[in-house]
């Protein structure tokens, strides 16, 4: 010990009175760190849409059945998503139909091949009788959307260029 009027020594320099400020600037940063990283954690892709409408550059010859179509471009990014088994939670998913209806697809059931291919099932939220089916290879989509007793078609027409089609049911020829 030492002498009277002289401080004890300390055996630990954390304990220092002299080290408050760098006790303290260490303990906010620590915090900071710890409570930033939920933010990003928790961040979601903000909701995506499976086509866009694009210019129809050449439309398509139409058919008795076809009651209107437009052409769409497929998101490729949203298509890796959808084709991912793994990859869940989705984020929010929508398609676009006619007349700017939007709906957010439910998905319940992907079944992704090695070959890069894909079937994607679901219902569509919000609508009582509405379901579709998605078929997917590399960047090509085929698929079919039923919503009450409208029936609404994907296909794909050539180079990667794909159709939207709405279709009389009762007029379709069987395949």
């Amino acid at each position: 010990m030492g002498s009277a009027g002289q401080r004890p020594l300390m055996a630990f320099a954390w304990h220092r009175p002299d080290r408050l400020p760098f006790r303290c600037l260490l303990l906010v940063g620590l915090l900071g760190c710890v409570c930033s990283f939920p933010v990003w954690a928790d961040e979601r892709p903000l909701s995506s849409s499976v086509w866009q409408s694009v210019p129809d550059q050449a439309p398509a010859p139409r058919q008795p059945w076809v009651l209107r179509d437009r052409a769409i471009a497929l998101s490729p990014q949203l298509l890796l998503t959808l084709k991912d088994a793994a990859a869940r939670p989705h984020p929010p998913v929508f398609i676009e139909l006619f007349d700017g209806t939007r709906y957010e697809l439910d998905i319940t059931s992907t079944i992704s091949r090695i070959n890069d291919s894909a079937v994607i099932r679901g219902l569509l939220k919000n609508t009582p009788h509405g379901n579709f089916t998605f078929i997917i290879n590399g960047s090509v989509m085929a698929g079919t959307i039923h919503i009450d007793d409208r029936l609404f078609t994907i296909e794909h027409v050539s180079n990667g260029r794909h159709r939207l089609l709405e279709v009389n049911p009762a007029t379709v020829p069987p395949d």
